[in-house]
């Protein structure tokens, strides 16, 4: 599943009443972009800030989260949007549809049939937290934290109240405090420059309020545990960590990599200067290619919308440029889906629908019989459903087929995932009953 690129909006400052571009994400697919589930619990996602007053708004935005590995699935909507039912239901038929079209043929997928609720963005935080094994306790500490970042960048921002709040909260403006801070700041997606920058200098001036304790330090160490683990990871797993790791990565990354290959204590260490300068340029090189697919493959998915919707029968073209039609095709999609629905254009929206479950069919019709089966078998309700399927398919059942299924199981147990492993299993088992 490629990344899933931010819906652009257009926005008009609540302070000054400047007009800005700005970008919203509503699907946050933790296995793909892991940095966007740290700028939601750091407050950073969706967070707008004007080019010119400073002022930091929060947008308020539905957000479909899904954790493959743990097999959570959420969905929160805004009250203040007012969403209907109808388009709540809508939201959240395209994006599970996407999500399970883009997950693995063997990936457990029950869990996104029946995704829980929320109407408040803590209690969102809350449950993505509290699946990370964090106490209600420390979920506590954190918001009062995060709070507090909050009030001061808002201080900031308008210009009044910044010391008097640094003198009443001066006991709480500890290292937890500033790590927090910091990860704010790492967090913050590239294309909310202007939202780092504030609180950036939210940093500046504690440090100068403070006589210099800036959390400096504590994110010195995340960095250089990052660039740890980027410099020690064999050659072979390389291109998957950066990509886990994508966030952490920006210029201050590679400084403080530099800094630490010219230290004096490798002076004499030729060979492992070489190694790790080395290892440093194959990064950056990892990152620039990542960028560009995302780039490249986001171009080409809205080149062949724009093909479709240009001609006189859309459905047709599709068809005609079906080998075209891919998951970047499908992201591209979904952002005009909502980009039709919030400028409340029904008949863009119905078209784009079509075209959507269309796409999704194209897809389908590319895999395997076998594949399709598997798939539907695994997605039934209950294992009585599951075994009905077969007992209707019994064509399907074949040795290769009973293998097949019990090399998905093999699969599912290297990634500890019993649940799916013994469904797996007990397929096959049933399925080779069948064979006799």
């Amino acid at each position: 599943m490629p990344a899933v690129a931010p819906q652009p909006v257009q926005l008009n400052c609540p302070a000054c009443g400047t007009p800005f571009r700005t970008a919203v994400y509503t699907l946050i697919d933790v296995s793909q972009q892991p940095e966007l589930k740290q700028a939601l619990l750091s407050g950073q996602l969706n967070m707008a800030v004007c080019p010119n007053c400073q002022t930091a708004s929060m947008l308020g935005a539905p957000i479909f989260y899904h954790d493959a590995a743990k097999q959570l699935c959420l969905v929160y909507f805004p009250q203040e949007m007012n969403s209907s039912p109808t388009d709540q239901e809508r939201f959240v038929g395209d994006a599970t549809t996407f999500v399970m079209q883009s997950l693995p043929a063997n990936a457990p997928r029950a869990h996104l049939l029946n995704p829980r609720r929320f109407l408040t963005l803590p209690s969102l935080l809350d449950a993505i937290l509290e699946g990370d094994g964090i106490s209600r306790e420390m979920l506590e500490a954190q918001r009062r934290r995060v709070d507090l970042i909050s009030e001061l960048a808002g201080a900031l921002a308008t210009g009044s109240g910044f010391s008097d709040l640094v003198n009443a909260h001066r006991t709480e403006l500890n290292e937890e405090f500033f790590a927090t801070l910091n990860a704010f700041i790492g967090a913050t997606p590239p294309n909310q420059a202007d939202s780092r920058m504030l609180l950036e200098a939210v940093r500046d001036h504690l440090a100068e309020e403070l006589g210099g304790l800036d959390g400096s330090a504590a994110e010195d160490a995340e960095l250089a545990e990052v660039i740890a683990r980027l410099a020690s990871v064999p050659e072979e797993e390389l291109e998957e960590t950066v990509a886990q790791l994508r966030g952490y990565i920006d210029y201050d990354f590679f400084e403080v990599w530099t800094q630490q290959i010219e230290a004096p204590e490798l002076a004499g260490d030729t060979a492992e200067v070489e190694r790790l300068v080395a290892r440093r340029t194959r990064v950056l090189e990892i990152v620039e290619d990542l960028d560009r697919q995302a780039h490249e493959m986001f171009e080409a998915g809205s080149q062949v919308l724009q093909t479709v919707l240009s001609a006189e029968d859309p459905l047709a073209a599709l068809h005609s440029n079906a080998e075209l039609v891919n998951e970047a095709f499908l992201m591209v999609l979904s952002a005009n889906v909502g980009a039709a629905q919030r400028a409340g254009n029904e008949n863009a929206v119905a078209l784009l629908d079509r075209l959507a479950e269309e796409a999704v069919t194209i897809i389908q019709n590319r895999l395997s019989p076998q594949e399709r089966f598997i798939n539907e078998l695994m997605l039934a309700d209950t294992p009585q459903e599951a075994t009905k399927l077969l007992r209707k398919n019994v064509a399907m059942i074949n040795p290769d087929f009973v293998k097949q299924l019990n090399a998905l199981a093999d699969q599912e147990e290297k990634r500890n995932n019993k649940a799916a492993s013994d469904r797996l299993r007990q397929l096959a088992r049933e399925s080779g009953a069948m064979l006799f």
